[in-house]
């Protein structure tokens, strides 16, 4: 086992729900642990430079190409290097955090984190994604169908045409209830998801420490 990559892009800090329930999950690894925390230090999007410097030949960089190159190699030999992924990506206003965008579009490269001709170099590896939210987007709600983080997430990371991630979601819903009156009603509900994702958290990481042992 080499090491979990763990992933934060909440802006919110300690605050994150998605943070406390990511933190159940690592109460229970006992491996090495790389954090890059995207909120504190976000990287940088991805630039005209960034994308030429794909195609380029080294020797021949300009100066934005270099450094968009060091960026974009040190960001995906971290990502490479792990065994198994713990990705923290709330909803905001029903997608994905712009500075966990930002990564992925630096870490998903053909050639390297991606393959044309058969699996990714990451395929098969575990990854959990946290992504809490402040209402409900399952089936029955008002608006359900609006989460485009989990199905996005799902794609980018599990497809075998792109990462080829294994990949478990954890949801934990309704986290406004404890602060907004009119969702007083939905208190109850709120609680039970909170309670299930902790524990789907923990179960997880006993689950892929097992798993990544016996590697």
């Amino acid at each position: 086992m080499s090491y979990l990559l763990h992933i934060d892009s909440s802006a919110l800090g300690a605050a994150s729900i998605s943070r406390q329930v990511a933190q159940s999950f690592l109460d229970g690894w006992d491996g090495r642990v790389v954090h890059r925390d995207l909120a504190a230090s976000p990287v940088p999007h991805l630039t005209a430079a960034g994308i030429t410097a794909r195609g380029a030949d080294p020797a021949r960089y300009t100066t934005e190409e270099a450094a968009a190159a060091a960026t974009q190699d040190g960001l995906i030999a971290e990502f490479l290097g792990a065994s198994a992924y713990l990705l923290t990506v709330p909803m905001y206003n029903l997608t994905m955090p712009s500075v966990f965008k930002a990564w992925l579009d630096q870490i998903m490269v053909f050639g390297r984190t991606m393959s044309q001709e058969g699996p990714a170099p990451s395929a098969g590896r575990p990854a959990v994604v946290i992504s809490a939210r402040g209402g409900g987007y399952g089936p029955g709600a008002p608006k359900h169908g609006l989460d485009y983080v989990v199905s996005t997430l799902e794609a980018v990371l599990g497809r075998q045409d792109m990462l080829g991630l294994d990949v478990t979601t954890v949801v934990p819903e309704l986290t406004m209830a404890p602060h907004v009156p009119a969702m007083a009603a939905l208190l109850p509900v709120h609680e039970a998801s909170m309670t299930s994702a902790h524990r789907r958290a923990r179960e997880l990481a006993a689950t892929i420490v097992e798993g990544t042992r016996a590697a």
